[in-house]
């Protein structure tokens, strides 16, 4: 079954990823990488595309824009904040 998320724009999204992994590395080249499952991303959605949704949220009073591949979701939750 196929979403049309062109619906669901400008409302917020909490999406559980599946298994997807990061790493952030260490201000010294002698400290160690630290790896991190990501498991949420959250944001208001701007644009959905056939392949994927992108997301604007606010992170340290800069925005900035997720894109979500749609084969990386598990599950979405869906908030309207017009209410």
């Amino acid at each position: 079954m196929k979403i049309d998320w062109s619906k669901y724009i400008g409302q917020m999204l909490n999406i559980t990823m599946n298994e997807n992994y990061g790493v952030v590395f260490g201000k010294k080249e002698s400290d160690q990488p630290q790896f991190y499952e990501i498991v949420f991303k959250t944001g208001k959605l701007t644009e959905a595309f056939e392949d994927g949704l992108l997301l604007e949220a606010v992170r340290d009073e800069h925005v900035v824009k997720i894109y979500v591949p749609l084969v990386s979701i598990k599950c979405v939750e869906i908030f309207d904040i017009n209410e």
